[in-house]
This record gives structure tokens, sequence and C-alpha cells, in this order.
């Protein structure tokens, strides 16, 4: 790893320091790299590598591969930490890094993914006019984020669950093929079959909606249990805060049929959690004994705390792709039944393939359960200060 350099946009991110050290990187990345403003409020990266040589002025980087890890911060807007990005790309170009990498877990402006016209979005579906007026009068914001992004200086964006289709289609494009979605599909796999998180021969896998139903289908298929049903919801957005639901005709059971289950619902993000609260409680009519929720990018709202603590919901299992979510405080009274998976390991073990780094593949576990002492299912547990 002599010619990675790993670094983050904000000081003291455990996310960032967790892939440095599954990547076996010695030197902490605050000391590789200066994130510096100005008293005009401008902001200036400055790469510190070496800097007592004044005989490689502008060249300290040649060789080398930066790998810029971004995840979200509560402290700072997504719309600042994307525009460090794309000044720390250009430092790293700058200054003669090869290659410069973007790991993203939860990639920036996803949900703009379309705009207005027919041109502004490949997607799985086929757009009606309410689509198109939805986005009226708004900027394509998922293909501009890319383009600045390459114009940046950044050859290569690794991300982690994103189920838009537009979003793939962009990037692919944009970066020549050099676009990772890393599906989770098999460390979540490897929990539910592995924890007491549910019961084996009673387990139900259920897709919120049509989006999420890829990312099911791979968990599903990751399980190798093929009697393990699958129930799918349409749902029908209304307006930007209503939607109806029901469940498909393509499930493998009918809503009847998940009495005294454990059922799973999956998603790739929650927000607000209306959406996926009005979903269990259609599901909680019919006496499931179970209900948890798996999601793997969980923002921690107020909003989206107060309604995710409906007792629709038994459990909740977040990773930590947005890692404030390992905060107690910020998951409030949602710890009784929080349950996070720190799946550093898992991304750093994909992210040496993609670099290359002979020699340097993490080992098993690739997640730690991460749990407050109120959740119920600690008992048993020795906690996360003695997991590997």
């Amino acid at each position: 790893m002599d010619n990675v350099v790993i670094i983050g946009n904000v000081a003291d991110n455990s996310f960032v320091e967790d892939i440095a050290h599954h990547l076996n990187q010695s030197i902490d990345y605050s000391d590789l790299v200066s994130l510096k403003t100005f008293h005009n409020s401008e902001f200036c990266p400055r790469f510190i590598i070496d800097e007592d040589n004044w005989d490689n002025i502008g060249r300290k980087l040649e060789g080398k591969q930066v790998l810029l890890v971004s995840t979200s911060q509560s402290d700072i807007s997504r719309n600042d930490l994307a525009f460090r990005n794309c000044l720390i790309a250009r430092a790293a170009k700058d200054n003669g890094a090869e290659r410069v990498l973007l790991l993203e877990p939860d990639l920036y402006f996803s949900a703009q993914d379309r705009g207005p016209r027919i041109e502004h979005g490949l997607t799985a579906f086929e757009r009606d006019q309410a689509d198109y007026k939805k986005f009226d009068g708004q900027p394509f914001s998922a293909r501009m984020y890319a383009d600045i992004l390459k114009a940046a200086g950044v050859d290569e964006v690794i991300t982690v669950h994103n189920h838009s289709q537009s979003v793939k289609n962009i990037f692919m494009d944009r970066f020549s093929g050099n676009f990772h979605n890393l599906q989770p599909a098999d460390v979540y796999a490897e929990y539910l079959i592995g924890s007491d998180v549910v019961r084996h021969g009673n387990l139900v896998l259920c897709a919120p909606d049509k989006g999420a139903l890829p990312f099911v289908r791979e968990l599903h298929a990751e399980l190798r249990d093929p009697s393990v049903p699958i129930l799918i919801i349409d749902k029908e957005r209304c307006d930007e805060r209503t939607v109806s639901m029901k469940v498909s005709r393509q499930s493998d059971i009918s809503l009847e049929d998940i009495k005294d289950k454990d059922v799973v619902v999956i998603d790739d993000m929650v927000r607000t959690g209306g959406t996926i609260v009005k979903a269990c409680c259609m599901l909680k009519g019919s006496a499931p004994a179970k209900i948890v929720f798996l999601v793997t990018h969980f923002y921690t709202s107020q909003e989206g705390r107060e309604k995710l603590n409906s007792p629709v919901i038994d459990e909740i299992v977040a990773s930590n792709t947005i890692p404030q979510i390992l905060n107690r405080d910020m998951q409030g009274r949602l710890r009784r039944k929080m349950v996070t998976l720190r799946i550093s390991r898992w991304i750093a073990k994909h992210l040496g393939q993609i670099l290359g780094s002979k020699g340097v593949t993490p080992k098993p576990p690739f997640y730690i359960e991460d749990m407050s002492s109120k959740n119920p299912r600690f008992k048993g547990h020795m906690g996360p200060l003695f997991s590997q």
C-alpha cells in the first residue's frame, strides 16, 4: 500500500479511520492533508506529505493513488462536502497524483437522479408526465455532480447500495466504466443467518417498493434458502408526502401469510421514515411475530427518529455508511431497538481489489455488530468494545 494515500474531507471521521486501518495505512489521515478554511470562509486543502522536501515541489504525489473517503456529516452540508471533494481531488492532481478515487458510500445528489426533460436520466421505468412535472424547474443534479467530479480530477467513484438506475448510467458514462456500486447483500445475509435477529425457518423478506426489489432478490440469493418468500409492496406516490400501498401480485405470499413470521423490510435509505412506517403499519395488521427494518443509509433526523420509534417496527438494523448513527445521542430513543453494522472491513476488502493492493485483504468477519445495552438483544453480547 506504499503507493496509496487514504484521506477524508473532514478531520476525525471514524469511518475514514476504519477504512485506512483495514487497508494498513499506518499514518493518521489527518496528518496527510491539512483541511484549512481561510478567514473569508474559502476552503483550501493542502497535502502535507514530505513537506520539508524542497526538491519535488508540485510533485509530492507522483505515482500515488489517492483514495478520498466522503461521508455525510451532521455539522457540514452535503453541498459543502461535495465541493470539498472537488478541491481535494484537484489538489491531488495538481500535485502529481496518478489516480484519484472517491469513496462515497451514500452518493450525494442521488435522489436528484433525473430532470424535467426526456434526456434527463435513463430510468428502469417508463416516465410519465407527472414524473417529468415533479422535476420541472429543477437541475439534473446527479449528472452535474458527476460532471464536476470528473472535471476536478476524480478518476473513479465507489459507492454502496445505490439503487438508482439513472445514477448508475450517468456515472458509468462519465467515468468510462470506472464506477463501482458495492452491494452488501452478502454481508446482510451473513448477519441474518449468523445472529439472533430473526428466527430461521420463519423468515419473510419484504421489498417496500419496486425500486428495492432487485437488491432484495440479491439478498434472497445470498441466503441460499429458496423456501424464504418475498413479499413485494406496490407503492404509488400521490404527492411529496402521500403514498398509497398494496401487496403486489408478484409476491410469493399474500399479506395474510405473514402471520407469526419474522418480516425483514429492506431498503437502501431512510430520511423521514414516513413511507417505511406506513408499510410496516400495513404489515402489522396481519400479526407477524416481528418486523425488522434493514437499511443501508440511515439519516438520523429528529423527524425520522420520532416516526421510526413507532411500535410497528420492532428492530432497526442499519449500516455505518453515515457514521453519526453510531452516536447514542443521535439514536435517541431508537437505541432500544437499534443495531448498527459496521461494514468498513467489508468495504475495505473491495477497495483492496479495486486498488490492486497485493497482500492487503481484510479477513472475516466483515461486519461488527454495535448496539446499546438498552437493546433487549444485548444480553449475551460482549458489546462493541470486545468485537473483533
